[in-house]
């Protein structure tokens, strides 16, 4: 860490992350390629978040995890989740090479999904997403009362929507988030 607190780049291409102890390394990013063009990668990397945040996605590599289940199956855990919506969700996890898609000569035919080698490694960080949304629901919930609350006893005038942001930031070092 330099002197301003800020991330350092190293000689072997890692960065001491600010915050982390004298000689700890941050893994090599794909972010910090020489070469590499946010520009180009943006849309793809848009178009790719997008899928793996959906959130029958995330439920659906959640429940695929321990191995491979029938549609049916997948349907019946996923509450809420429509036919059509769960046979799109699937596809678009197999066109991205997520899920693969087992069709056995039965009848009537029976169809198994399962996550692939790519499907297991997005589990850590799915995992990860919903164990912090179980953390923090109770959290979030309160900020949507306190912010429901305000908004209702608040007239909206555009001053009042810009004297909140303010106010918000202010309560972090710096004032910022």
């Amino acid at each position: 860490m330099d002197s301003l607190g800020t991330d350092m780049e190293r000689q072997d291409g890692t960065t001491l992350l600010r915050g982390n102890k004298e000689g700890t390394k941050a893994a090599r990013s794909p972010l910090n390629e020489p070469g590499r063009s946010m520009a180009l990668d943006c849309p793809r990397v848009s178009a790719l978040l997008s899928r793996i945040g959906d959130k029958w996605t995330v439920l659906v590599v959640m429940l695929l995890r321990d191995g491979p289940r029938r549609f049916s199956e997948l349907k019946r855990e996923i509450g809420g989740i429509s036919q059509r919506m769960l046979t799109l969700t699937l596809r678009g996890l197999e066109r991205d090479g997520l899920v693969a898609r087992t069709v056995y000569p039965t009848t009537p035919p029976r169809v198994d999904y399962e996550l692939t080698r790519l499907g297991h490694e997005l589990r850590e960080p799915v995992e990860a997403l919903g164990e912090w949304a179980l953390a923090h629901l109770d959290v979030i919930d309160q900020a949507r009362r306190e912010f429901d609350a305000q908004a209702e006893t608040s007239t909206a005038t555009p001053a009042l929507g810009v004297s909140r942001v303010v106010r918000q930031q202010s309560h972090w070092p710096g004032g910022r988030r």
